[in-house]
């Protein structure tokens, strides 16, 4: 892992950024994969403004991590409705590149393995941008999560919904299912950027980056990850225990 600290998590979402935009300007086929929630947004705001300085997005590709099960696309808690509403209406992306779990499928095995292969088939994800949960899930792969799990339907925790809560009316409005990637299959992008901001995150950060290799804290299995980038604010490496180390590193970087 690759860990950088910043004073703020706008200063910590340019540098993560500046790895897409790179990338993008290398290889205009670059294949995405895309997170939603809070954490993203200020990542999402320094690519529109690459694109507004020329940055072209129109033969890039993404596929997203998840999608609540039981909404439909045009449903303002939706992760498509997030995506067209943060990212996709503002960048020159063609729709026709995008991919978002459907939320409202039929025959959810046959969706998520076609899934998969429509992965394989744009040559794998090259950058996988990715959030943390306060009980160390990524995706929505929850505590308990197998490291080989692939896109799948899975069953919200507890934690999980209240923490979603403030997206919705209330707590019994928050889906108890939803499709996501899994570990297995986030460990298979080329390279994975994960984003953490905030006191809230820094247990679940402490586990992920010192913490033993764990099924309880699925985002530890990025220790493994041949490229793997941190990218956290003050408040989020609170308790790394070599914080000061991490940061001598991410200067000379």
């Amino acid at each position: 892992m690759q860990i950088s600290i910043s004073n703020t998590m706008e200063e910590a979402s340019a540098l993560a950024a500046k790895l897409i935009e790179d990338a993008v300007r290398k290889n205009p086929f670059t294949v995405l994969g895309l997170a939603t929630g809070s954490t993203p947004l200020p990542l999402y705001a320094e690519l529109v403004k690459a694109c507004k300085e020329g940055l072209d997005f129109s033969r890039v590709r993404s596929f997203n991590l998840d999608e609540y099960y039981g909404l439909a696309p045009d449903h303002p808690q939706s992760y498509h409705y997030f995506m067209n509403e943060n990212l996709f209406s503002k960048i020159n992306i063609d729709l026709k590149n995008t991919r978002v779990p459907d939320g409202l499928a039929k025959d959810v095995p046959a969706f998520c393995k076609a899934y998969e292969e429509e992965m394989k088939a744009a040559g794998g994800v090259d950058i996988q941008v990715l959030g943390i949960g306060s009980d160390g899930h990524i995706g929505f792969n929850e505590p308990g999560s197998s490291p080989v799990s692939r896109t799948r339907l899975v069953s919200l925790t507890h934690s999980t919904i209240v923490d979603n809560t403030r997206f919705f009316a209330n707590e019994a409005e928050v889906p108890r299912q939803a499709i996501s990637m899994g570990i297995g299959t986030v460990m298979e992008a080329r390279s994975c950027l994960l984003l953490a901001f905030g006191k809230n995150k820094a247990k679940a950060v402490k586990g992920m980056v010192e913490g033993g290799i764990s099924q309880f804290c699925p985002a530890s299995f990025l220790q493994m990850h041949a490229s793997a980038y941190v990218f956290l604010d003050e408040d989020a490496a609170s308790e790394l225990q070599l914080k000061d180390y991490y940061k001598e590193i991410g200067a000379a970087r």
